[in-house]
């Protein structure tokens, strides 16, 4: 079983104080359970708000799986408002990395062909999720100063410790305004020192991405050195990821002072995780696995789900269930959902699919034998097209989240409902490639050599062979080359729609994918949609709130 913090979780819900403006911009009602006043009363009350903030990535509300979601206002819990789901969907459904079958609600088909507007409840949820998280670390942050911690009677190493933890809710913070930098290209802005009961102001792209990069330099002492706190709490590792991932991305969200310098901060920061203790894991499939809570040794950041302790249909439960039909036993659940799976344009990334010995090439079609039981095959190229977007059987079944542990034991639900796999937010190899474009894109303090030998290492891995070159090894690379490397290792992990839109793809008719724009061939879309609407909802109650050009 796996020992990790969300396990303290207690299921309590908050009365945090500045619920009453966030409900006001969200249109929205988190939903109440305890006060402040009794929570944060004791050193227990404070590190199950800890837990709370952390479990915001991969849980829906109070209850499990559902019944008191964090977040009401007319959304489905199950696949409207939990993190991992919602970013998922709109990091991976818009590429050529994921299509759908469900078209949930007659509207869930229009991520993937680019028909978006700001009326889109799955919208919505995308945007009251990271708020909601915010608001509850923003409570945390301000009830772990000095003063409020005296004023609760807390002290000794429990004062100690909560202070210390200021600068993990701090960096969750960050990481949450990122994906609002990076999907809506501005936030609806509260802090620590918001006014209660003001109307919370707009922050722009430029100036959002100047806070969370400041944020994260000042908690940059305050964090845990790096492999120094329990799995599944943030260090300085994750600090110094979340940096190397923001200036890599530095053209796209402030493109009138981005700077080849941009890219020296992307080598500086991915070098230090580099040097930071981290190493590949031997084997590329078990990072994915029910029991990749082992894969220390590469992921410095994963969010924890667990079968019993985070059930939920919004967090690794969907990537499974999600991804599986008939072949469900095949993916270690009771029940495929027939839902998701990845286009042609993924599996030219594996040149020869059928005879591929990539490892990472974790794809699977099935057929049902005289006794109607699946029998699973390895994909083909054949078979990775895709007619028809509502017929599950055609396109790649992606298998590379599965609810089966390396070591053969049971995962942790008996009922293989809910999935035990780790979401690895980040993770070495990551890290590698983000090195090696900087290089490329001209960003000064490494060299090339160390990037091709960074890009060489995931190949070596990926072909079985750590560490020893081969005929898999690249004598040379190109940015192109980056791209289709980061699709073969990080795809459905969700970082596709932020690489394209980086390389000028998303959008365009330079790169077309089947379906893109709804089309079977593909087409081009206009640019307006490399970003998402901000929700009517949202306007509607904040009048701060502008839309983005387009919608």
């Amino acid at each position: 079983m796996k020992f990790k913090i969300i396990k303290k979780l207690v299921i309590l819900s908050v009365v945090i104080a500045t619920f009453s403006s966030c409900a006001k911009d969200l249109n929205l009602t988190p939903q109440n359970g305890l006060t402040s006043v009794s929570v944060y009363s004791t050193a227990a009350g404070y590190k199950s708000v800890l837990a709370k903030i952390y479990g915001t990535l991969s849980i829906s509300g109070d209850q499990g799986p559902a019944g008191a979601p964090d977040i009401s206002g007319g959304l489905d819990e199950g696949s409207q408002v939990g993190f991992i789901r919602a970013l998922f969907n709109f990091e991976e459904l818009p590429t050529d990395e994921a299509v759908e079958a469900w078209n949930d609600g007659g509207v869930l088909d229009n991520i993937h062909n680019f028909k978006l507007t700001s009326s889109d409840k799955f919208v919505l949820g995308l945007y009251a999720r990271p708020i909601y998280n915010i608001t509850l670390i923003n409570t945390y942050i301000n009830e772990a100063t000095d003063a409020n911690l005296a004023a609760n009677g807390i002290t000794g190493q429990d004062a100690t410790d909560i202070k210390n933890s200021r600068a993990e809710a701090r960096f969750l913070r960050a990481y949450n305004y990122w994906v609002m930098l990076d999907l809506f290209g501005k936030s609806t802005f509260i802090t620590e020192t918001s006014s209660i009961g003001a109307t919370p102001p707009e922050i722009s792209r430029a100036d959002l991405f100047r806070y969370i990069v400041d944020e994260l330099h000042a908690i940059d002492g305050d964090l845990a050195p790096v492999k120094t706190i329990e799995y599944g709490r943030v260090d300085q590792g994750a600090e110094w990821a979340l940096l190397a991932r923001l200036y890599l991305n530095a053209s796209v969200y402030t493109p009138a002072t981005a700077t080849a310098k941009d890219y020296d901060s992307a080598i500086i920061y991915s070098s230090k995780v580099i040097g930071g203790g981290y190493s590949l894991h031997s084997n590329y499939p078990q990072l994915f696995l029910a029991d990749n809570d082992k894969c220390t040794d590469e992921f410095i950041f994963a969010i924890n789900c667990d079968g019993l302790h985070t059930q939920a249909y919004g967090n690794s439960t969907f990537l499974v269930h999600c991804a599986s039909g008939a072949d469900n036993l095949f993916y270690g659940v009771a029940g495929g959902w027939a839902g998701y799976r990845a286009t042609s344009g993924l599996a030219n990334l594996f040149p020869d699919l059928s005879g591929s010995t990539d490892t990472r090439a974790l794809f699977t079609t099935y057929q049902t034998d005289a006794t109607g039981s699946p029998i699973v095959f390895p994909a083909t190229e054949a078979q990775a097209v895709i007619p028809t977007t509502s017929d599950f059987s055609n396109g790649l079944h992606v298998a590379k989240f599965r609810n089966i542990r390396s070591d053969g034991l049971p995962t942790d639900d008996p009922t293989s409902t809910f999935c035990d796999n780790d979401f690895p937010a980040f993770r070495l190899a990551e890290m590698y490639l983000i090195y090696a474009e900087s290089i490329l894109r001209g960003g000064s303090g490494g060299d090339m050599t160390t990037a091709l030998g960074y890009f060489n290492l995931l190949r070596e891995r990926a072909y079985g062979h750590p560490n020893t070159p081969g005929s898999w090894d690249f004598p040379s690379i190109t940015l192109q080359n980056i791209l289709d490397e980061r699709g073969r290792e990080l795809y459905w992990e969700g970082h596709r729609r932020t690489d394209l839109i980086r390389y000028g793809l998303l959008t365009t008719g330079t790169y077309i994918w089947p379906w893109k724009g709804g089309v079977l061939s593909g087409t081009a879309v206009d640019a307006h949609y490399n970003l998402l609407p901000i929700p009517d909802a949202n306007r509607a109650s904040n009048p701060n709130l502008t839309q983005n050009p387009g919608y």
